[in-house]
């Protein structure tokens, strides 16, 4: 009786309780800041994930924020100066606090992209 008990009390002193993943969570919000919502993940969902979609130049430059909890890890981003799109992810408890800031549209990249445009469009005709 001694022994089973010594037996299960070691046994419950090995076993660690798992913790769930919790996530940054929204939807389509404008900002990072309409982002602070903490979500617990299902147990399926390994990763913590930020979307971002941007676009527009000036004050028609609009951007959109979705964070949550994601089984799989689709990350990659594309900017095009006008246009970006980022997904993010990462696998730790509120790893996605960051806005995907990395892939926002670039001001820069539209005015060269602009101007050699034009140098190669006028330089053809000279």
């Amino acid at each position: 009786m001694k022994a089973s008990f010594a037996a299960l009390m070691a046994a419950l002193l090995c076993v660690e309780r798992v913790a769930s993943l919790a996530c940054f969570s929204c939807d389509n919000a404008d900002s990072n800041w309409g982002c602070m919502n903490i979500k617990t993940c299902d147990d399926s969902e390994k990763y913590c994930i930020t979307k971002y979609f941007g676009g527009g130049i000036g004050e028609k430059h609009k951007q959109s924020i979705s964070k949550g909890c994601s089984p799989s890890c689709p990350q990659g981003g594309v900017d095009l100066g006008l246009v970006a799109l980022s997904v993010k992810c990462c696998e730790s408890s509120l790893c996605n606090i960051s806005g995907a800031v990395s892939v926002k549209g670039s001001s820069l990249i539209l005015v060269v992209g602009t101007l050699a445009s034009f140098l190669y469009i006028f330089g053809a005709k000279l």
